[in-house]
């Protein structure tokens, strides 16, 4: 099934508040005829960009092609949220590697994070960045493991950037009655998705690195040849960065990465009063729903709320209903506020929640499956991908040993099956 088509005019951002507050790149030109590199990068989101921006400044020629626009896909259409740590916990990680190997994947989801800082700031991004992330519990009995995280942050890996937070304080930092504590974490923050991958992009441009648009990739061999519709490039290695919209171009992934959607709403811009009784110091918000509610406040004070997800190719027909539903049970104040936008996204999770990072074959790597967590850690996997084709894997090896199951059933049963699964947790998360 071809992801790239079903929900977007091809070659155009969707109708999101992202791309009506962004400044486009002027479009690259397919690629046409035979071209060769040192590497070719597969996809114009973060893992790409990013993996195109370190190649060409370690001194290859590096070719990056995308199917649409770079920044279309998750990239350009997410949440914003860059928070430490992996999807799962560390005390999670703990009992799925050993601990050793669970305190590198903690010391690398860091990095992460001041990669994105360090990126901005050399380049310039102007991508509205703004600390805090809180966690919110939505059930009582959930806030003592959540402050028992905290402490275990602190005590065991001297991380001083997260704090407890109770339950009249959660009130006050989140105007709903709907959590009961929970984090916050000043280490994380959150930005404008799309601006930043633009920002990604126009600084891979400007230090050489060749961008092609609506450049489909129909096959990658082992021996690192590309083809598209128009062209192929004969390389010495590939990235793959594709995330949720990698399709058929490697089985083995795609057995391991399964693509599913999400939706955002943008209300109309709040005033500032009532914006503040909302979320009072700006930070970013995700609860503890395994079915996340994610949201946060726009520069010009609309809420962005993140909730609903599908596990089908198509997009629901009214966006904005499916996310006001969820939305309205947080923050009934909005009930009379407009959605101004609406849209979704598809992004590509994992079994087990952790990224998926592989060697398809000697010349060919793959970074995907962010589960969500992306922002920061696709970012950083496109670093490590071109510091592997340099030689040094030290970093990429950690993740590429965590165990990456395979969904069951395959292709024709995975989707059902993650349905099925998905609707028992969303109904667990009312009990």
């Amino acid at each position: 099934m071809d992801l790239l088509t079903p929900n977007d005019a091809p070659g155009t951002y969707p109708p999101s508040y992202y791309a009506a507050t962004a400044t486009p790149l002027e479009p690259f030109p397919q690629a046409k005829g035979a071209l060769s590199c040192d590497v070719c990068v597969v996809g114009g989101g973060y893992s790409g960009l990013s993996a195109a921006l370190h190649a060409r400044q370690a001194g290859f020629d590096v070719v990056l092609l995308d199917a649409q626009r770079v920044g279309f896909g998750a990239s350009g259409r997410n949440g914003g949220q860059v928070s430490v740590g992996q999807r799962v916990g560390q005390d999670t990680l703990e009992g799925m590697v050993p601990r050793d190997q669970a305190r590198a994947l903690w010391d690398l989801s860091l990095e992460s994070v001041d990669l994105v800082r360090s990126l901005i700031a050399d380049h310039g991004i102007d991508c509205g960045w703004a600390d805090g992330i809180i966690e919110a519990d939505h059930k009582a009995r959930f806030v003592p493991h959540s402050h028992a995280y905290a402490e275990t942050l602190q005590s065991d890996y001297g991380y001083d950037k997260i704090r407890a937070v109770g339950k009249d304080e959660m009130r006050s930092l989140v105007g709903s009655r709907a959590y009961y504590g929970g984090t916050l974490d000043m280490g994380g923050g959150h930005l404008h998705p799309l601006r930043y991958a633009l920002g990604l992009a126009r600084a891979a441009q400007d230090g050489g690195v060749r961008i092609h648009e609506r450049s489909t990739v129909t096959g990658v061999s082992d021996d690192a040849k590309v083809t598209t519709r128009e062209a192929e490039i004969k390389a010495k290695y590939v990235i793959l960065g594709c995330n949720g919209y990698l399709g058929a171009l490697n089985d083995d992934v795609a057995r391991r990465v399964m693509p599913i959607n999400n939706f955002i709403a943008a209300t109309q811009p709040l005033p500032d009063r009532l914006a503040r009784e909302l979320i009072r110091d700006n930070h970013a918000v995700a609860d503890s729903k395994f079915v996340i509610n994610y949201f946060r406040l726009s520069d010009d004070n609309r809420m962005l709320f993140g909730g609903g997800e599908s596990y089908g190719y198509r997009f629901p027909r009214d966006i904005a209903a499916t996310v006001r539903k969820p939305m309205l049970e947080i923050f009934p104040q909005l009930k009379d506020t407009p959605i101004d936008y609406a849209w979704g996204g598809t992004l590509g999770i994992t079994m087990n929640r952790m990224p998926h990072f592989a060697r398809v074959s000697d010349r060919v790597l793959s970074v995907s499956g962010y589960s969500g967590h992306g922002v920061a850690m696709a970012t950083l996997g496109g670093k490590l991908a071109a510091e592997t084709v340099a030689g040094q894997a030290d970093k990429f090896d950690i993740f590429a040993n965590v165990p990456s199951p395979r969904f069951p059933g395959g292709r024709a049963l995975r989707s059902p099956l993650l349905a099925l699964a998905m609707a028992w947790y969303a109904l667990r998360d009312k009990l």
